[in-house]
């Protein structure tokens, strides 16, 4: 890989790992693409032009960029468009000219990726626009496929949203079934506060959980399948005691009224669990 890899950073993900065990999963034992090996020539150069044929907005172009360049590092790329971009269908969004076979066996794994990421960003967008100018923000959730949250959860940045929680381990989320072991709402959350930790999400479904949960040291309140009356009433309640998110039950027909109702917060599982992949294509010619 070139040094020009190493320009796209993520916080907790290996970039020159991931290309090598997605490629690694693609090649099998032999570490072999028969089928171009056999068919295309060894000195054989190709140019190709990956488009978006949806209107879409676009994430995971430098992840594409590293499958190629790991199996081609003098591949020329072009890339025509930023990461986050809105995107009409039928847009060029990268240009590539290197080794057939190399583009070839890399083909998969990048358009994989890119489909994956820019789905979930267009997605994403869709929910942002619905809540532009409640000055409520949309969070994703943990609700993400093994192995890939760092870069999903890149994705619905790249769509506007903000990242919740990364993991189990730079937040305390106190839910259900961790208030049944504790005792109560209170219990729980006191536990969280003697152990440290900064940031306390209490999980709640009834107005009559707030005060508890705030008299004991939650930091944000998690409104649970709340209807936006409920939810407006919940927000009265807790003022500026805490940060308020409405979460459950939230897709693009409901998403505005909830926002509405003066939460800090809208958080939407669906953006990394079942955003449909875009339709990115990639033609190649031979030079």
């Amino acid at each position: 890989m070139t040094e020009r890899d190493t320009n796209f950073v993520l916080n907790r993900f290996d970039l020159s790992a991931f290309v090598q065990s997605t490629l690694e999963e693609d090649l099998g034992p032999t570490g072999r693409d028969v089928t171009s090996e056999a068919v295309i020539p060894a000195d054989a150069i190709f140019s190709g032009v990956m488009d978006s044929r949806d209107a879409a907005v676009i994430a995971g172009l430098p992840i594409a960029e590293a499958f190629f360049r790991h199996l081609d590092p003098d591949v020329e790329i072009e890339t025509l468009v930023q990461e986050g971009e809105a995107v009409e269908a039928g847009t060029d969004i990268m240009r590539l000219k290197g080794r057939g076979r190399a583009m070839l066996t890399a083909e998969r794994s990048a358009l994989n990726t890119v489909q994956h990421l820019t789905g979930i960003a267009t997605m994403t967008a869709e929910y942002v626009q619905r809540i532009a100018g409640t000055g409520c923000t949309l969070l994703d959730t943990r609700k993400t496929i093994p192995g890939l949250r760092v870069l999903e959860k890149y994705a619905t940045r790249m769509g506007g949203a903000q990242n919740h929680r990364m993991g189990l381990w730079d937040a305390a989320m106190i839910k259900d079934n961790h208030v049944a072991v504790a005792g109560d709402i209170a219990k729980a959350v006191k536990l969280a506060v003697e152990a440290k930790i900064e940031t306390i999400i209490v999980e709640v479904d009834r107005v009559d959980q707030i005060e508890p949960a705030l008299a004991a040291g939650a930091t944000h309140l998690l409104l649970d399948n709340m209807e936006p009356a409920t939810l407006r009433g919940a927000v009265t309640l807790i003022g500026d005691r805490a940060a308020t998110e409405a979460s459950g039950g939230i897709n693009l027909d409901t998403i505005r009224d909830k926002a509405e109702t003066g939460v800090d917060y809208v958080s939407v599982g669906r953006l990394t669990q079942s955003a449909p992949a875009a339709d990115i294509g990639l033609d190649f010619e031979q030079v």
